[in-house]
């Protein structure tokens, strides 16, 4: 077996790459603040307010309470896969922060876990502030929806891993276009987000359930947000703690290959 194939060499040390990562972003805390803050409140309007007028209910409730816990869940996904991919690949071939920290006894694994924590830290974080935007809309239910906080670092942490395997195998960062607009977009339009997965022909929404994440984060944060749990919830989180293991072991074994072996 090659040796990129190994055994994780995980220890604490993984910790102190997510410290930087911490730091980095706290400098320019005011600049990473706004867009979360904004967004959900334009989409609000927009669709919620805007669209939602012509629409009916929609499993009993308005529209604009109906995909508004689908926005702190897209914020999950954007803010975990963009940090581990662009923000990643940055540090790593540009600013070749990765080989900085490796000449140091921080091993590439716990660089690597380190990326991975701090993608799913950020995705706690704006999903925090795109929550406390809906609940000041009055559109969760309390406090059942505080769990959807904890809740975000799982669903952080899923993103993130499958985020840093495509950071390991790209050969430029013009190729993060693929995995943005064949793999994010179709999450962002087909995952129970702005309508119910029923509307779809069987196929589709099998097709969904197996293989694309954002469907389970949509369905766990939608009914924490009104305050239940979906009938699949647990099989939903079993699938996303299976699929995180799977491509976090990938995208260590990978990323050595890229920059050891």
């Amino acid at each position: 077996m090659n040796s990129f194939w190994m055994k994780p060499d995980l220890s604490w040390r993984m910790w102190t790459v997510w410290q930087r990562d911490r730091d980095v972003y706290w400098k320019t805390f005011k600049v990473n603040f706004l867009p979360p803050l904004l967004e959900p409140i334009l989409y609000l309007f927009a669709l919620g307010f805007g669209l939602g007028a012509f629409v009916k209910e929609i499993q009993g409730i308005p529209y604009v309470q109906y995909i508004a816990p689908a926005l702190v869940a897209i914020s999950m996904m954007y803010n975990a896969f963009f940090e581990c991919t662009y923000s990643s690949f940055v540090r790593m071939y540009y600013q070749k922060t990765f080989d900085a920290i490796i000449a140091t006894p921080v091993s590439l694994d716990d660089v690597v876990m380190g990326e991975i924590l701090w993608g799913a830290t950020k995705a706690l974080i704006n999903a925090t502030i795109v929550l406390a935007v809906v609940m000041a809309f009055r559109l969760v239910t309390l406090p059942h929806a505080l769990l959807i906080i904890p809740f975000s670092f799982l669903a952080g942490l899923l993103f993130s891993a499958i985020a840093m395997f495509f950071t390991a195998v790209v050969p430029s960062i013009d190729s993060f276009n693929y995995p943005f607009y064949l793999f994010i977009t179709p999450m962002f339009l087909f995952s129970g987000t702005f309508f119910p997965m029923d509307v779809l022909p069987p196929i589709l929404q099998k097709f969904a359930w197996a293989t694309l994440p954002l469907t389970h984060v949509v369905s766990v944060t939608r009914a924490l947000a009104m305050g239940t749990w979906p009938a699949q919830g647990w099989a939903s989180l079993l699938w996303m703690g299976g699929v995180t293991v799977l491509m976090t072991y990938l995208s260590l074994a990978l990323m050595r290959r890229r920059l050891i072996v």
